[in-house]
């Protein structure tokens, strides 16, 4: 039940990391699911447009690629996620968000896609958003931030 932490390309390192892997086991826990082995991958956006290009075939920039390995019927997930960490930077200040929140969104954000939710049409997309409000929520009760 691993969760790690990983770069490419860039200089990040993800604060509390400790707190956010409690926080993603139980987000996990309550879509009713656990987490078997989810590698997150933090990167420029150079590199993740390079993969979206690559592995997609979209030629775009986007501040998340889920890759899902898991066998959803199982219960568990697992999973690589590349977070590129310029886009959600930038994507922060067109938010009005901070940086921390924007990145535990984009975190939560694979965690979710892991777990079976979709984003792809109005509805999906809308019920995403408000799976990652309710998880943010969350982490700002368990660790009273």
């Amino acid at each position: 039940m691993a969760i790690k932490y990983h770069t490419e390309d860039c200089n990040y390192r993800l604060a509390a990391r400790r707190k956010v892997r409690e926080w993603l086991h139980t987000v996990a826990q309550e879509e009713g699911y656990r987490i078997e082995e989810i590698n997150y991958i933090f990167c420029s956006a150079r590199h993740l447009l390079d993969m979206n290009r690559q592995f997609l075939g979209h030629d775009y920039f986007t501040d998340i690629i889920t890759f899902d390995y898991s066998e959803l019927g199982e219960g568990f997930v697992a999973g690589d996620i590349f977070i590129d960490v310029e886009t959600v930077a930038d994507n922060a200040r067109l938010y009005g968000a901070t940086r921390r929140e924007e990145m535990l969104r984009v975190v939560v954000h694979g965690l979710l896609h892991l777990c079976g939710q979709k984003d792809k049409t109005p509805r999906a997309n809308r019920q995403m958003h408000r799976k990652e409000d309710k998880y943010l929520a969350l982490y700002k009760s368990m660790f009273q931030e």
